[in-house]
């Protein structure tokens, strides 16, 4: 038999996990912002990604779906990865990131449907990923004059979430948690015309197994879904950490052609893997995104295809 877990050892590693990254942080934030984010990087990669088992979850990724990779890529690879995580954390609390970010280069074939849209009053949903830097997307395109609503899943340490979120929503309001009453408010966002951007690329419980680097990747149709039912155009953009590691450029691609979730969900998916393919570094290879690819859940959303396909 199962021993249950102890709720308040549960709750005192999470407090103990939150207090000593706020350490960090703090310490971090007394640093000029040009060696800040590099420094930040660096710890995590070399200090923290080793003792919380991420450099292992990059390379057990990675032996998934890039088992061609080279022995010295895949050692390059776990960690570089953490150290452009700890970079975009570090950049979330660092007052200086939003300055920096919102004069990011903008450009990209989904400019024109993007300000086309804004003009006829429709919706619009940029939909990205934990790729380079997604925040810096997000405050670039508020300075282009889209006042972005963001759809987020909260973090499952309850005592970081808590300064993680407030840091979030001071780059941008209005932010809808994933669940019943943000799905609320997210849909008369949209409903009034609004501009939304949602983060696809997580291990997604209730979504269906679809293709990513050529392994079946449980993905949410949420997004594309309200596309759909709000006829917006859904546009994939991304903040592409430059050379230098500390600017971006933003890159907006064409909308996503409007056609059934499923087949929606995996062009997504497919120009997600485009950009990883050419930026191995840069994509969090440390979310375990293929976990429930296959079983149970898979098997669920594998019937939900059939039933989406079968018009049930």
């Amino acid at each position: 038999m199962t021993t249950p877990p102890d709720p308040f050892r549960a709750r005192a590693g999470e407090y103990s996990v939150n207090m000593a990254l706020r350490g960090l942080i703090g310490l971090a934030r007394l640093i000029p912002y040009r060696r800040r984010v590099p420094l930040m990087g660096w710890v995590t990669a070399r200090i923290v990604a080793p003792l919380a088992g991420y450099s292992r979850r990059v390379r057990e990724n990675l032996a998934h779906v890039r088992p061609d990779l080279p022995a010295s890529e895949v050692r390059r690879l776990a960690r570089a990865v953490p150290d452009n995580a700890g970079r975009g954390m570090i950049e979330l609390y660092s007052p200086e990131f939003a300055e920096r970010a919102r004069y990011s280069p903008v450009a990209g074939p989904g400019m024109e449907a993007v300000r086309a849209a804004r003009a006829e009053g429709r919706p619009v949903i940029f939909v990205t990923a934990h790729f380079g830097s997604f925040n810096a997307a997000r405050v670039a395109m508020i300075e282009q004059g889209f006042d972005l609503g963001v759809f987020y899943r909260p973090l499952k340490n309850r005592y970081f979430n808590t300064h993680y979120t407030a840091a979030m929503g001071a780059l941008s309001q209005p932010m809808f948690e994933q669940g019943k009453r943000g799905m609320v408010q997210m849909v008369k966002h949209l409903r009034g015309g609004g501009v939304l951007a949602i983060l696809n690329d997580l291990n997604a419980h209730g979504g269906v197994p679809l293709d990513f680097f050529g392994a079946p990747a449980l993905t949410s149709l949420v997004t594309a879904e309200l596309a759909l039912k709000f006829d917006a155009p859904l546009v994939p953009v991304w903040g592409i950490r430059r050379e230098n590691g500390l600017d971006f450029d933003i890159h907006v691609e064409e909308p996503i052609l409007p056609s059934d979730p499923v087949t929606m969900t995996q062009a997504f998916n497919d120009r997600l893997e485009v950009q990883v393919r050419a930026r191995m570094d840069q994509w969090f290879w440390i979310h375990r995104r293929w976990k429930d690819g296959t079983g149970e859940m898979a098997d669920r959303g594998a019937e939900r295809i059939a039933e989406l396909a079968g018009g049930g």
